[in-house]
């Protein structure tokens, strides 16, 4: 990516560049989205969706697809505002109307609050980068003695599962085996593989963001995503040739009809799980960062009053619609294999990714369809997903941090004071990432904490593109009724999501106070 320079440039700064008119063109344009999409795989698809197809089951498909699709909407509102006005984002949140504290709106303070919820969804995703490493490349002899063991228990767990969908008289003889295994494990001495992998990530992450030299990485992370998102498609298609695990065409029904089925426990994982998965909250919030860096706001130019500039930003708004929606079909797809890869494998052995074993619970999703061997591919591949994520996210979010630590006086605005600030904020960043990953240690719970708050963040985000679209818009930019329509659908699921996670929680503490 290029350097934060391309961010809150002045309005007589900026240059004019007309929008592309050949599809390639178009499609050499296209970027920020899918820079998007590659942050997003890790946490909300790989981990977040899993975990819900792992307890639910199939029921709750249409959440997942619905809670993708809803927030494309909100995505291109957010980016139409800051390339019309050329401002970043968090400067445009804090123009939208209601309480004030410190001289900074309402909206400033909530993400600041979800801010520190991420660092602790980043210390997760690092410790999962961490596991994926030891377990593929064990560094100390206890590393290689406790991943030995938990691959036999993990096949045992998979044994177990598969005698008992036989119905097989063998299964109790296979629990037992299982249960030896497990007593075995808990008896071993706990290694620091992965704890020494996430301290190694962390440094050389934190070097890379702060030298600003990372676009290579990028690239790279991108092609491994994608090579992994292609085998996950595979290992959905090879289950329909195998009877014991073939998604069957009721299955798929009911996945697809809105139903909870009485199962709120699995509900509230999915409820969490909405805040991440496809775009999250702060992807939201990121995007326009993105698209800056991009070049879209240069390119639109400096407002004015002539036809030929509404033309130009018009033109220029196509091209960033055409950027989200193509963001929203690859999250969605990868989104829905991860889901029904987990409802098919997971969900049906019993198995929950949890804990310090979650990269290797996560990789049973494969060994039916393919057999042991492809646990140490999914390991790599679970590493170049997670690792991407950490990545792009930490340096996506510290453009962020650094944006609010100028809206609060606290730096100065000019470009090299801006562009110092990112490649602190990088490094402090990465480094508090790491504490979260020592303090917690448990990678699924420190998501889904993450995801509540993304959730909650739902609700302002739908006050402010509201905002955005009636009361801080060149009205020759506005869409048309059906896009406000979307609009309004967006909106409305953002209040829904937010609302029924006030709600829920509240009965859980409640629930909890009564004791």
């Amino acid at each position: 990516m290029g350097e934060i320079e391309d961010m809150n440039v002045p309005e007589d700064s900026r240059e004019y560049s007309p929008p592309p008119k050949t599809f390639w063109k178009t499609i050499a344009a296209l970027g920020p989205g899918i820079i998007l999409a590659s942050s997003i795989v890790g946490s909300g698809e790989l981990i977040a969706t899993t975990v819900v197809g792992a307890k639910v089951g199939f029921g709750l498909l249409w959440l997942i697809i619905l809670g993708c699709a809803v927030k494309v909407a909100v995505q291109v509102e957010i980016g139409r505002n800051a390339i019309t006005w050329g401002r970043t984002p968090l400067a445009s949140f804090d123009r939208v109307p209601g309480p004030r504290l410190g001289g900074r709106g309402w909206i400033y303070w909530c993400w600041a609050v979800m801010m520190i919820l991420i660092v602790v969804q980043q210390g997760g995703i690092l410790a999962g980068v961490g596991q994926s490493l030891a377990a593929a490349m064990p560094l100390t002899t206890a590393g290689r003695v406790s991943g030995d063991l938990h691959a036999e228990v993990a096949a045992a767990e998979v044994d177990v599962a598969l005698q008992k969908r036989r119905g097989s008289e063998d299964w109790v003889a296979a629990k037992e085996k299982l249960e030896t295994l497990r007593l075995q494990s808990e008896e071993l001495q706990f290694p620091h593989d992965a704890s020494i992998y996430s301290i190694l990530m962390a440094l050389v992450t934190g070097v890379m963001l702060a030298s600003g030299r990372y676009g290579l990485i990028e690239k790279f992370s991108l092609v491994l995503v994608l090579a992994f998102t292609v085998f996950t498609f595979l290992a959905v298609v090879m289950l329909q040739f195998d009877a014991n695990w073939a998604v069957t065409g009721e299955e798929l029904v009911s996945g697809l009809t809105p139903s909870f089925n009485g199962n709120h426990g699995g509900f509230s994982v999915a409820l969490a799980a909405l805040g991440i998965i496809g775009v999250g909250a702060a992807e939201l919030m990121v995007y326009p960062y993105w698209c800056l860096e991009k070049g879209y706001g240069k390119s639109v130019g400096s407002r004015s009053f002539t036809d030929g500039w509404a033309r130009n930003a018009k033109g220029w708004m196509r091209v960033m619609q055409l950027d989200a929606w193509t963001s929203m079909v690859v999250y969605t797809m990868v989104t829905v294999f991860f889901y029904m890869l987990g409802a098919a494998t997971l969900g049906r052995l019993g198995l929950v990714p949890s804990g310090n074993e979650m990269v290797r619970t996560l990789g049973q999703m494969y060994v039916p369809i393919f057999g042991a061997w492809v646990q140490q591919v999914f390991l790599l591949g679970a590493f170049a997903v997670l690792y991407s994520t950490f990545f792009v996210a930490a340096a996506g979010n510290s453009r962020m941090v650094a944006d609010g630590l100028v809206l609060a006086g606290l730096l100065k605005g000019d470009e090299q004071s801006r562009r110092n600030a990112v490649r602190v904020t990088c490094v402090v960043w990465v480094l508090a990432a790491l504490a979260m990953a020592f303090l917690f240690r448990a990678p699924v719970a420190m998501v889904l904490a993450s995801g509540v708050a993304q959730a909650l963040m739902l609700g302002a985000l739908a006050v402010a593109v509201l905002y955005f679209r009636y009361r801080d818009i060149d009205e020759r930019l506005a869409p048309g009724r059906s896009w406000d329509v979307l609009l309004w659908c967006s909106a409305i699921g953002f209040f829904g999501i937010a609302g029924w996670t006030v709600w829920h929680k509240a009965t859980e503490i409640l629930a909890f106070l009564s004791l």
